[in-house]
């Protein structure tokens, strides 16, 4: 690659930061971070909250697509550590494995969802906007194309500070309306409620119960939730008998199932 061509996509994306289509800006995206890091699919959300995100870019075809974005915005976002880390506002780039917590990768969500992806890594920009909405443009390597190494990383991380930029004169805030191809967005909870205690509102559970229940779906070990509820794992252990004993269920794939039965009832 020429030093003309580079800056010849800088032209080309900085001028799509001007257009009306999110797909213009998105693909100049894409042309432009090819050139220095190879990666299979790309994709841009919306937080807003425990609601559901709106998708603003993707590059997945119709089947890659149900399984990314159709089922991903049912309600699996809500135990994703990026959708977490975008709510509390954490900025610039991260790699999937410093966002999950200690037994993401054995968790039921990653059993039963995150692994339909085939992915061997997901990467992200995180841009924080006005109030409490975010972006979060995400890099996806498959797993025939193995994880980013140490030193795509390393590039990735030093320009963030520019893709940053670039999204955020493409969305200065996050729209309400997107194109006809993607999802009519529904709202499962208040615009900007982070606390997903809401969804076992149904439940005879107390406020420490769903925190226990929200770490364990999102894949904290015991000594995980101990070390975020300041309790001992003893206690821990107690609630989750408990939880077990109310809902009726012997184990975390249980308590997910139940999970996707109260999210499936919400958005019908």
């Amino acid at each position: 690659m020429s030093r003309s061509d580079e800056y010849g996509q800088l032209a080309t994306l900085i001028a799509a930061t001007r257009e009306t289509s999110g797909e213009l800006f998105g693909k100049a995206m894409v042309a432009w971070l090819r050139q220095h890091v190879r990666f299979d699919h790309c994709v841009i959300f919306g937080y807003r909250g425990a609601s559901r995100p709106p998708l603003l870019f993707e590059t997945f075809s119709p089947a890659e697509s149900h399984v990314f974005v159709a089922l991903y915005q049912e309600g699996p976002y809500l135990l994703d550590p990026f959708h977490h880390a975008a709510v509390e506002r954490k900025e610039g780039f991260w790699r999937m494995r410093e966002l999950a917590p200690d037994r993401f990768y054995a968790s039921e969500y990653h059993r039963s969802y995150y692994s339909q992806t085939k992915l061997a890594e997901e990467v992200g920009f995180f841009v924080p906007l006005p109030g409490k909405d975010a972006l979060v443009l995400s890099l996806m390597r498959l797993r025939t194309s193995g994880p980013f190494g140490t030193a795509e990383a390393r590039l990735l991380r030093d320009m963030a500070p520019a893709v940053i930029g670039f999204v955020r004169l493409r969305w200065p805030a996050l729209p309400n309306d997107e194109p006809a191809r993607t999802k009519q967005y529904e709202a499962i909870a208040p615009a900007h409620e982070f606390d997903r205690a809401h969804i076992w509102k149904s439940l005879s559970l107390t406020p420490r119960e769903k925190q226990v229940v929200d770490l364990v779906l999102q894949g904290h070990s015991t000594e995980s939730i101990a070390r975020a509820m300041r309790i001992v794992p003893g206690t821990v252990k107690v609630h989750r008998r408990n939880i077990y004993r109310k809902l009726n269920i012997k184990s975390q794939a249980g308590l997910f199932a139940r999970f996707v039965e109260i999210i499936d009832a919400r958005i019908q």
